[in-house]
């Protein structure tokens, strides 16, 4: 059976709790205030069926987004060049349980993009949108 989509998300937000300080949600949360490692959740983009002969194989492609702090801080800038790297970054995090706690056959981290800054609570912040494709 196909995992839910809500699985799934659970699974995203379990593989990002394992960075330090990050706080990570299975949805958008309601405000944006970036801890002393930022904010992340995945959002849903699409879905693909009959990825394989019948039913058996469906992609789900989310957008981790993070938010790391102020832009305009030394330290998040820095945060940021962390998340982007491959070994304490969000891409080591999430492909380390490639199956999401055994709710997915394989996923990949494909890109980070949209690196560029959102103004919310008057602030401007720091933010990277990663692109997650899950095979379930």
């Amino acid at each position: 059976m196909t995992a839910t989509v809500t699985e799934l998300k659970t699974g995203l937000k379990t593989r990002l709790d394992t960075i330090t300080n990050l706080r990570a949600y299975a949805v958008q949360p309601d405000q944006v205030n970036p801890s002393l490692g930022g904010i992340a959740w995945p959002t849903l983009e699409s879905v693909t069926y009959h990825g394989a002969m019948g039913p058996g194989l469906v992609t789900h492609v989310f957008t981790v987004s993070v938010i790391v702090g102020r832009a305009a801080e030394r330290t998040a800038q820095n945060l940021m060049d962390t998340y982007l790297s491959y070994d304490s970054g969000i891409r080591a995090a999430i492909e380390g349980d490639k199956t999401l706690g055994g709710k997915a056959q394989t996923l990949i981290v494909e890109e980070a993009s949209n690196i560029s800054t959102v103004d919310a609570n008057d602030t401007t912040y720091l933010t990277v949108d990663f692109r997650v494709v899950v095979y379930a």
